[in-house]
């Protein structure tokens, strides 16, 4: 994995001024298919960790070419920290996955999203459900001490195909456990934040689907936890479409109700996930 900065970047040469822009100050490329980014944000920028905004670059033909993006730092971070895939052919990510510090992108400042803790009731427990880079919002509410003041319990999981691609999430809650502020509200312990990683390719630790595991009582057995339960669960999911149904069915099943900034209840669903063909 390599590790940009601006500090260590030469000026880039001048370019065509972007509209809504703001500039490039780190970048960070995981894997061949991942990567992360942050960016100057706008001082009149407001949000709720757990939203997203509208990212791009411009396209071939000189129109603004953007996507949704999770904003993945917390609502305090005085920079906006996005999480990525690369596709090859994409129309926006095969020019994004180029960026270096110094450059700037698009960045239209109005956050809107489903996974925020408005749009839950209150609960004991709260579940973060995803895969690949659908753990970029959970990135925000992770660090956000106002989840750990609402519920009793956190656990996040994060599936991958491959142990590298679990790397960003591994390392962030390795950054939130080891950080002094952070551990007054994870409890003496530090086991208020659980982490579940699994893999569905490569060996690891823990392999499989999380909706197998949720499905045979694997997850809730290996956390000594309870099934879930309307009474006590919450939870938020963000991953790919197929991901998102398979998992919504699930809490369904377990008497769970879907809610909306607008209707809260016991779990939501970020419709709006940048996944393949980005």
């Amino acid at each position: 994995m390599t590790d940009q900065t601006a500090a260590s970047q030469p000026a880039p040469a001048a370019k065509m001024a972007l509209p809504d822009a703001q500039t490039v100050t780190s970048v960070r490329h995981y894997t061949d298919r991942l990567f992360a980014f942050r960016v100057t944000r706008p001082a009149s920028l407001r949000f709720r960790s757990g939203e997203f905004v509208m990212i791009g670059l411009l396209g071939d033909n000189g129109k603004p070419l953007l996507r949704a993006y999770s904003i993945a730092s917390p609502s305090w971070d005085e920079e906006l920290e996005f999480y990525s895939i690369k596709v090859q052919d994409g129309p926006l990510t095969s020019k994004l996955q180029h960026i270096q510090p110094g450059d700037q992108v698009i960045l239209r400042p109005k956050p809107v999203g489903t996974l925020v803790h408005d749009a839950l009731l209150p609960g004991k427990r709260l579940y973060l459900f995803s895969t690949g880079t659908g753990f970029a919002p959970f990135a925000s509410l992770l660090r956000d001490p106002d989840t750990y003041e609402r519920f009793e319990e956190v656990i996040v999981t994060h599936t991958c195909r491959g142990v590298d691609e679990l790397t960003y999430g591994r390392e962030m809650i390795e950054g939130l456990k080891s950080d002094e502020l952070m551990q007054e509200l994870l409890g003496d312990g530090l086991d208020k934040l659980r982490y579940y990683p699994t893999t569905t390719r490569e060996e690891s630790a823990k392999m499989g689907r999380i909706t197998t595991l949720i499905e045979n009582g694997e997850l809730f057995d290996d956390l000594g936890v309870p099934p879930l339960n309307p009474e006590t669960d919450r939870a938020m999911i963000c991953g790919s479409l197929a991901f998102n149904v398979d998992l919504k069915a699930l809490l369904e099943k377990a008497g769970l109700t879907e809610g909306a900034n607008s209707d809260p209840q016991q779990f939501v669903v970020e419709k709006a996930f940048v996944g393949e063909g980005v």
